[in-house]
């Protein structure tokens, strides 16, 4: 098997700016295969307008962007499920009077194809499609150990829960990489470690490439390969965990301190 040695997500030169304020600012970042990758950094530093151009949500100021070797920049959000990327949001984005089921069905949208006569009778392609999509989701529900909730509406779970059931959602839409906006803000340590648990298993057994922006250190020094530290919207480091916590600069961002502090006094 032939293992690939060119970025599945790269982000070149990228710089934001609103108005006179730089929200980032000449950033580079390579998302290998089978990585996952986390970009920390302050409140602040930039991290979800990075989140928000890799998924076209945002386009850059200046800067390309490919995924798997191909210029997505400017490309319509609604096209990258097509491609192959998901995403969550650190604000819940459920379909709160829906479902677990349905909210997970709606993920499969993006892949199921059908004429309106198909539709209409239900019949041929179109109900393989539906059955196949169903049986797709209640994987994901098993996968995700939801099967006591799968008929439930989402308004009614804890806040955990719901974030399970955006993730399942995001799972639903078959990507190649999968991006996590914050998963584990608000969670309890024993929701936190079933998160971890999942990302590591969406990583190992479906093959998913992860990035994640993160403010709980434990997860991402535990399960990260990689890790890219923002600060004031810099790229300020990147490397492994371990790299990067003993990194002078970022020990100063996040303690709110100048670099000649972090030396001793010395510029």
């Amino acid at each position: 098997m032939m293992v690939q040695t060119e970025p599945l997500l790269e982000m070149t030169n990228i710089s934001k700016r609103f108005g006179g304020l730089d929200a980032l600012l000449d950033v580079n970042l390579r998302v290998m295969p089978g990585q996952i990758y986390s970009v920390i950094g302050p409140n602040g530093a930039g991290k979800t307008t990075l989140f928000n151009m890799a998924s076209c949500l945002l386009p850059p100021t200046t800067g390309r962007i490919k995924f798997n070797g191909d210029d997505i920049t400017g490309k319509p959000a609604h096209a990258l499920s097509g491609l192959g990327i998901a995403r969550t949001f650190q604000n819940l984005a459920v379909f709160k009077h829906e479902t677990v089921i349905d909210n997970i069905l709606t993920g499969m949208h993006a892949h199921l194809r059908t004429g309106i006569l198909g539709a209409a009778m239900f019949w041929g392609p179109t109900r393989k499609a539906e059955v196949a999509a169903r049986e797709a989701a209640e994987e994901i529900v098993e996968f995700l150990e939801i099967e006591t909730i799968r008929d439930l509406p989402v308004g009614t779970l804890s806040y955990g829960l719901q974030k399970r059931v955006e993730l399942g959602r995001a799972l639903a839409m078959r990507p190649r990489l999968l991006m996590l906006d914050e998963m584990v803000s608000g969670m309890n340590q024993e929701e936190t470690e079933d998160i971890a648990r999942f990302i590591l298993d969406i990583r190992e057994e479906r093959g998913i490439t992860v990035v994640m922006i993160e403010h709980d250190m434990g997860i991402v020094m535990d399960i990260s390969d990689h890790v890219c530290v923002l600060n004031f919207g810099r790229k300020i480091a990147d490397g492994t965990p371990a790299e990067v916590s003993a990194n002078p600069a970022v020990v100063a961002a996040y303690l709110g301190l100048s670099d000649s502090a972090v030396n001793g006094g010395k510029p």
